[in-house]
């Protein structure tokens, strides 16, 4: 069982930075790939970013150049600094983690409770 719990969501002027932190429980951590995806109102979750548990990293083109995605294993933790952000990244986020590629959404097991990034312009 792995228990996922997000951090770091906010309110941000468009152009403003947010780094979202996803902390893991468990000691599996290495063997995962973690996810992040969003959700914003009136729309299906979608893929953001994910990274394999070899280190391996894909964002969607939608953010790619602006966002990142890491994780620390130490600290079981996986981020997602997100800069030059703009008001259509305004979404709740959620964390996954699954043995699966990082852009299948339904092969993740697990997610977190979600955070909320509001982008004003």
């Amino acid at each position: 069982q792995v228990q996922l719990v997000e951090s770091g969501g906010g309110l941000v002027q468009a152009g403003g930075s947010l780094r979202l932190s996803c902390a893991a429980s468990g000691r599996t951590f290495s063997t995962y790939t973690f996810g992040w995806f969003r959700q914003a109102p009136g729309k299906e979750r979608e893929f953001v970013a994910g990274i394999t548990w070899a280190g391996g990293s894909i964002l969607s083109d939608s953010v790619k150049g602006r966002f990142t995605i890491s994780r620390d294993s130490a600290k079981n933790t996986v981020y997602l600094q997100m800069n030059s952000l703009k008001p259509e990244d305004t979404a709740v986020y959620y964390c996954a983690a699954g043995r699966t590629l990082p852009f299948d959404k339904g092969g993740y097991d697990y997610w977190g409770q979600g955070t909320q990034v509001t982008v004003s312009s």
